[in-house]
């Protein structure tokens, strides 16, 4: 079975070869919107039942009032934070499996975690779709086999009669499928024009194509790295294209990387673990005011 997963104008195939004996429910504790959604998307489509909740209180009583087969859950919430639910599970002898969504991956972090109980983590800005069902399915004993997304094609435009359109080309150069599905949609929500890139060769010739008003790089890419992308923006023989602000997006949070691309001409770096798609959203707001 194939199903078409479309990003505003984006793209996505799976294979999906997934029959559960009976569904099971998985519970995503997590307070970012879009990610939520994401997940949800995802975990119905293999088969799942799906129950959310956007803070650690509400959660614990899902967890008490759903009794589901799995939980998804963030550590930083709003009114109890991810330790404080699986104390809380704890103490109510409660034995469910937790695989812990977290910002970091933080060694510290993740034995605590474990130490509490969770049977394994993912880290946001890492993970893909595929990672999220396998982990599930090992926990579970569910049969679940996906294949990895296709390349997306380049979108022509955008456009969500529901949303506020601003007339602002994002160019999106990420090659983690999952994490630029999280920030295409955010920013399409956002009523930006977004084109999703995979490649950074690809990139360079989009770019030119294109004419974005901003671009969000990643630095470990196929074909050519983030480096040599933007030093060729820079180098551009179109004037409009070499002055387009380029945000870094990238898991290299060395400052002999940071100021390497600052020195080829960047706007803005951002370390992958330190921000949501939410704060990601505000620096592109912020750079392109500045321009």
């Amino acid at each position: 079975m194939f199903l078409q997963f479309q990003l505003g104008s984006s793209y996505y195939l799976f294979k999906y070869n997934y029959m559960p004996d009976n569904k099971k429910t998985i519970l995503v504790i997590e307070d970012e919107e879009t990610l939520i959604d994401l997940l949800v998307t995802k975990l119905r489509a293999a088969g799942y039942k799906v129950e959310c909740a956007t803070d650690g209180e509400s959660g614990l009583k899902k967890i008490k009032s759903k009794s589901p087969d799995l939980i998804l859950l963030d550590i930083v919430m709003p009114k109890k934070n991810g330790y404080e639910v699986m104390e809380a599970m704890l103490a109510d002898n409660i034995s469910i499996p937790v695989i812990i969504i977290s910002n970091s991956g933080q060694p510290v972090e993740i034995e605590k975690t474990k130490k509490l109980g969770a049977v394994d983590y993912l880290i946001k800005t890492e993970f893909s779709p595929q990672d999220v069902l396998e982990k599930i399915s090992n926990y579970l004993g569910t049969k679940s086999q996906v294949k990895k997304p296709d390349k997306p094609a380049v979108p022509s435009s955008s456009i969500n009669k529901d949303v506020q359109q601003l007339g602002i080309r994002v160019l999106l150069v990420e090659d983690d499928a999952f994490l630029s599905e999280i920030c295409s949609k955010k920013l399409i929500n956002d009523g930006y024009e977004v084109y999703a890139i995979i490649d950074g060769q690809e990139a360079l010739e989009t770019v030119g194509q294109v004419k974005p008003d901003i671009v969000l790089l990643d630095i470990i890419l196929p074909s050519i790295d983030g480096f040599q992308v933007l030093s060729a923006i820079r180098n551009h023989n179109d004037k409009q294209v070499a002055k387009t602000p380029v945000i870094m997006l990238s898991n290299l949070g060395q400052e002999e990387d940071i100021k390497k691309a600052m020195d080829i001409g960047a706007n803005d770096y951002l370390v992958k673990a330190h921000f949501t798609t939410e704060e990601i959203a505000d620096k592109i707001k912020q750079v392109i005011k500045k321009g």
